[in-house]
């Protein structure tokens, strides 16, 4: 019997020595992963983190500005619509009359500083002249022409000239001045603008304790000034037209969001 017991009791230990050695084989994996997975946890905590305090700087305080910038430059461009009037009793005669005139107003452009390619036919025109009752009394033709002279200095003595070669039959309809290429004119207001629309920023950052970081976004608009424009009649030419082209003015403005920091 004491066998029995003996050997009975010497299997029970060797069971649990047994069973305590394949325990922790089982537990040590289990915990590997729960570690593993903490530390994944760690880390998208670690990068969602960073993406918030990313979000948070790009959005950031901001000041929006206006500033404007004007470069005054001399007009290099004189327009003009200038043509000739006839009338007579028969709409062909009113229009030979006028073909001749009109040859001799070219002519006289051509001879004070404006070329071939500056004419363009601008209208022409004919139509009755009646009376009261309804009656034609005759025709009229209007040809007109559109001259765009960049020889500027010249523009008076070429409306003076053809004033004289087509007689009281002129027709002028004012004159304008432009700056044909105003690239380098629109390059120096935008820079001036943009000066403008900085110390603007600045002034105000610094009265509310801040400073300007960076430009966040810029909008910008040129503003287009109308020719400058004199009128001028057939009773008004004398021996020599005086036209003064004076200066024009040429403005951009821009609105600007500034990033501010403290």
């Amino acid at each position: 019997m004491s066998d029995d017991v003996t050997k009975s009791g010497g299997h029970g230990p060797q069971n649990e020595s047994s069973d305590d050695a394949r325990g922790p084989r089982l537990l040590n994996p289990l915990r590997t992963l729960v570690v593993l997975v903490a530390a994944l946890l760690l880390v998208v905590v670690a990068i969602a983190g960073v993406e918030i305090g990313r979000s948070k700087s790009a959005s950031g305080a901001t000041i929006s500005v206006d500033g404007t910038g004007t470069i005054q430059g001399t007009p290099d461009t004189a327009t003009f619509n200038i043509g000739v009037h006839t009338t007579n009793v028969s709409a062909k005669m009113a229009l030979e009359a006028n073909n001749q005139r009109m040859k001799a107003l070219i002519a006289a452009l051509l001879q004070n500083g404006v070329t071939q390619k500056e004419i363009q036919t601008s209208g022409l025109n004919i139509y009755q002249n009646t009376n009261s009752n309804g009656v034609v009394t005759g025709f009229a033709v209007d040809n007109t022409l559109n001259v765009a002279m960049h020889n500027v200095q010249q523009s008076g003595a070429a409306i003076d000239s053809a004033a004289s070669a087509v007689g009281n039959g002129i027709q002028l309809n004012g004159i304008t001045f432009s700056i044909s290429n105003q690239s380098a004119l629109l390059a120096s207001a935008r820079a001036k603008a943009m000066r403008d629309a900085r110390n603007a920023a600045d002034q105000l950052a610094r009265a509310g304790g801040a400073h300007v970081t960076g430009i966040v976004k810029i909008s910008a608009v040129q503003n287009q000034i109308p020719p400058m424009y004199t009128s001028g009649h057939a009773s008004d030419f004398k021996s020599s037209v005086p036209v003064q082209t004076g200066q024009q003015p040429i403005t951009v403005q821009v609105s600007v969001v500034f990033g501010l920091a403290a």
